[in-house]
């Protein structure tokens, strides 16, 4: 009985994991989707946004299951919290790069981002797509100094993040009004989805740990 819990847990573990590969690719094809303004991309990320929302389902059925039916205790009850935490984080994930490639597909066929910060974007989905893939490591190999490396990068983003601010803000700003707002948004989506991914490594400190860390400001 316990092993084929345990082999249930790993399985649950493989579901968080795979979600974070399927929001890594979505973030990556939107961010493509952005900067090349490619109408293709952003529909192909639109149309597999439910594909994320069905695993969410899946892995939160598959948890509440485990509860159920195990009564977990001690760390497998802490395993399985914050799977339903992570998963929530991860779906989280997919939403927002569904809005980055809605904004793609609104604007199209015109570019959605101005010459001046294409470079910034380019670099900040390079930024969240490796946390992406980090939290899927995490998951798998439950390595608390790899969770708490994701710090690193969320850092890397927020100063990205912030330095586009500054140019938006910038007194000098030639595109307007409307371009800003667009870029002030999208900035934002991509600072959330770094959060996310923090959020996602904190749980598995917790699971490993039985403590919640105090790094990062995404709200727990």
């Amino acid at each position: 009985m316990r092993e084929a819990y345990q082999v249930e847990l790993g399985e649950l573990a493989e579901e968080l994991a795979n979600m974070c590969a399927m929001a890594a690719t979505a973030m990556e094809l939107a961010t493509r989707a952005l900067l090349d303004a490619d109408l293709g991309l952003a529909e192909q990320v639109i149309g597999d946004d439910a594909k994320i929302d069905d695993a969410r389902s899946s892995c939160e059925e598959h948890a509440y299951a485990l509860l159920a039916l195990q009564a977990p205790v001690a760390t497998d009850l802490r395993t399985v919290l914050a799977a339903i935490h992570a998963a929530e984080s991860l779906e989280r994930m997919g939403d927002l790069a569904l809005h980055v490639a809605k904004a793609a597909r609104r604007r199209h066929p015109k570019p959605v981002l101005p010459e001046q910060v294409r470079p910034n974007f380019s670099e900040m989905g390079r930024v969240a797509v490796d946390l992406a893939h980090q939290a899927e490591n995490v998951i798998l190999e439950k390595d608390i100094e790899k969770a708490r490396s994701l710090e690193e990068a969320d850092d890397e983003m927020d100063d990205l993040h912030r330095h586009l601010f500054s140019v938006i803000m910038d007194k000098d700003w030639p595109y307007g009004v409307a371009s800003a707002v667009d870029v002030t948004l999208l900035g934002r989506f991509y600072e959330r989805y770094a959060d996310h991914a923090v959020s996602v490594a904190k749980r598995v400190v917790f699971v490993v740990t039985g403590r919640m860390p105090g790094y990062g400001t995404d709200e727990l």
